[in-house]
């Protein structure tokens, strides 16, 4: 599956630097508007181990399906994006 997904960091989040993270989806649930939000944990590079909590729209399946899958969150100008 190769389904985009835009996503805004909470504040209370580690600053990312730009770029490409792989990363593992520990946690989702629905919000009331909807939304998902997600708990990632970024699996390689100078930030692995680092749990980084997006709000995601328009992802691909429900919540609960979410945990557990790899993804790809990419991050341009302080906005995250995250791709199955």
């Amino acid at each position: 599956m190769n389904t985009v997904t835009r996503a805004t960091m909470q504040p209370v989040d580690i600053p990312l630097a730009d770029g490409v993270y792989d990363a593992f989806v520990v946690w989702a649930e629905t919000r009331d508007d909807g939304a998902i939000a997600l708990d990632l944990t970024v699996t390689t590079g100078a930030r692995k181990g680092d749990v980084v909590s997006v709000r995601a729209t328009n992802a691909p399946r429900d919540a609960f399906d979410l945990i557990g899958l790899p993804c790809t969150l990419h991050v341009r100008a302080s906005e995250p994006r995250v791709e199955w």
